[in-house]
């Protein structure tokens, strides 16, 4: 396992493939995982995927560790009002977070300093410790609101990194798009990856 532990949330907006590709790359970097999904993540992951998750945060955790081969100390899957989850408090954070998808309302909540869920705490956690917390909002477009709401964050420390995939590697398929977001994330996070070449480069290289 590598040095890093993120935190990864995944709530209801639209893109859940961004955030278990996500999920899959930094398990398969070595990275410790701590793992939390809204209610509305959940709905959404069964209406946009062919995964169908067990409900229970146990259940969840057991069958992701085996689809995607990871070590059973690498993920801890966390049920949504779990408080005594570490991410909870400043003396159990991981070194970074990020929530991908990012829905407005989560955002919108993490801008309060809400704290309302699990996700929402671990959110104002990292902004309270200043750790490195990304958000990977997915709508459009933006209202006057979403877009204060982010100017605020940003302001903050926060790294904004909307879900719009680039175009100059010439993807072939939608795993080419999703990939191209999920490259930029582990970029911020500072975790090798060989998914998309970097600007100037050759692919390969």
């Amino acid at each position: 396992m590598n040095k890093h532990t993120i935190s990864l949330a995944v709530t209801g907006a639209s893109g859940a493939q961004y955030g278990l590709r996500l999920l899959e790359m930094l398990l398969k970097s070595g990275a410790r995982v701590y793992l939390m999904l809204s209610k509305p993540a959940q709905l959404v992951i069964g209406t946009e995927t062919d995964e169908r998750l067990p409900s229970r945060a146990t259940e969840m955790q057991t069958f992701l560790v085996q689809r995607f081969g990871a070590g059973q100390e690498q993920l801890q899957v966390f049920a949504p009002e779990q408080w005594s989850a570490p991410v909870a408090s400043g003396s159990g954070a991981a070194h970074a977070m990020v929530i991908c998808p990012c829905s407005m309302a989560t955002l919108s909540a993490v801008a309060a300093g809400a704290s309302r869920s699990l996700i929402e705490r671990a959110a104002d956690v990292m902004l309270k410790e200043q750790r490195k917390l990304v958000l990977v909002p997915r709508e459009t477009p933006f209202s006057a609101i979403h877009l204060q709401n982010m100017l605020k964050l940003a302001r903050l420390g926060v790294c904004i990194l909307p879900a719009n995939p680039g175009f100059y590697h010439r993807p072939t398929q939608v795993t080419d798009l999703v990939d191209f977001v999920v490259a930029r994330v582990l970029d911020h996070l500072g975790i090798e990856h060989s998914l998309v070449p970097a600007w100037g480069s050759e692919p390969g290289e």
